[in-house]
């Protein structure tokens, strides 16, 4: 699994394996569902830092970075998201137990007023699971446990249900799940044609 530079120990590989050929888990979510309700917005900056410990699942800084930034924006985060991981011990390439990750980006606060600094959005249903989006993995539950104060208190969301149910070194299929509805910006061209998303 060196999908941006993240491995599992071997008792958690060796636990995967059998859980995955057991239940063929290797079917994936359908998908979030249909947009919600137009909403504007505007944007609020945010700008946060933890420490990232894995037992089950080793990152590279380089693959903390990339993972985190991509559910960031998955969950609503303007696109010019940055992240940077720094402490990783053996070099920002190679997966170790531990790095210090910088959060600075963008998510939408609802806003009651159309002003020039005012975004149209819309309540979107967001799913992260072991399986949704493509870039996260089945050892992913220890990050996501890790992150649920920054994405709780950092994005707007309605229904929020956060879960995690992590076992050092052992993966768990159904280790972690957000369900929420997620204020998002709409895509250029749903602006520019008056249309909702497809």
């Amino acid at each position: 699994m060196q999908r941006n530079k993240r491995i599992l120990t071997n008792a958690a590989l060796t636990v995967l394996v059998a859980l995955v050929a057991l239940t063929g888990a290797g079917a994936g979510l359908a998908g979030d569902a249909t947009p919600g309700e137009p909403a504007s917005g505007t944007w609020a900056h945010h700008q946060a830092e933890f420490s990232y410990y894995g037992i089950t699942a080793l990152y590279s800084c380089d693959g903390l970075e990339s993972n985190i930034r991509s559910l960031l924006i998955h969950l609503g985060a303007r696109k010019d998201a940055k992240v940077s991981a720094r402490g990783c011990p053996h070099g920002s390439s190679v997966p170790g137990h531990n790095a210090i990750v910088a959060l600075d980006f963008y998510t939408l606060v609802p806003s009651a007023t159309i002003g020039a600094d005012a975004v149209q959005a819309r309540w979107m249903p967001v799913t992260v699971s072991p399986t949704h989006p493509y870039f996260m993995a089945q050892g992913d539950c220890e990050l996501v446990d890790e992150m649920k104060d920054i994405i709780s208190k950092n994005f707007s969301l309605r229904d929020l249900r956060y879960r995690t149910d992590c076992v050092p070194h052992q993966i768990n299929i159904d280790g972690f799940s957000i369900k929420a509805q997620a204020l998002k910006e709409l895509p250029a061209v749903a602006k520019a044609s008056g249309n909702g998303p497809n």
